[in-house]
């Protein structure tokens, strides 16, 4: 009886000196999680052109590819970025009097991610040189397309485009590649011009 007093005594003695610590002993935390590197390339453009009644530049790390969902028009594009896993999704209507169905239904897909997003910012795209008018949206927030925009000449020509990524989408993870084809989208923009205008 002695002898299991004296193990339950040293036991307990044992506990209470381990668990004493000195204000000197350093608390280790677990480091936070992190993300691979990603390293971008020189920005580039080059001119597509095709039969389709637009044109615009580019980046030479991309490449464009005919959209083969079944009832895509012949000038539905998917411009890949393979490097990204990334593309934007392009569609392009002629515009017969339906201009505003278009511009609708431009509206409802970009708010379609407001249930996952955390802001919608719209950029009012105005180039009169060139006939090309538009919005661009920033979606903000974990949603599947965090980029989209609209263009149009406001008679003949409608061009949709939508940004999504190939991953489950995480905007810790993809913001910094979301800024750089930002860029490239917004270059795109800057150089549409419609043919036989």
């Amino acid at each position: 009886m002695k002898y299991k007093l004296l193990l339950i005594a040293v036991f307990f003695i044992s506990i209470f000196f381990i668990s004493c610590e000195e204000e000197d002993d350093q608390v280790y935390s677990p480091r936070p999680r992190g993300y691979c590197r990603i390293d971008f390339p020189e920005k580039n453009y080059r001119i597509y052109d095709s039969i389709c009644p637009y044109e615009f530049e580019i980046p030479t790390y991309a490449h464009i590819e005919q959209d083969r969902h079944s009832g895509a028009d012949p000038c539905w594009l998917n411009l890949e970025f393979p490097k990204f896993n990334a593309t934007i999704h392009l569609s392009y209507k002629d515009v017969n009097n339906d201009l505003a169905q278009h511009l609708e239904n431009s509206h409802y897909f970009a708010n379609k991610h407001q249930v996952k997003a955390t802001g919608l910012d719209e950029v009012v795209i105005l180039k009169d040189s060139t006939k090309v008018y538009g919005l661009l949206f920033d979606i903000g927030g974990n949603t599947a397309s965090t980029l989209q925009f609209y263009l149009t000449d406001s008679a003949k020509h409608f061009l949709r485009g939508a940004l999504y990524f190939n991953s489950v989408p995480n905007i810790d993870s993809l913001k910094i590649v979301v800024d750089f084809i930002r860029e490239d989208v917004l270059h795109m923009i800057n150089t549409t011009h419609w043919k036989n205008n």
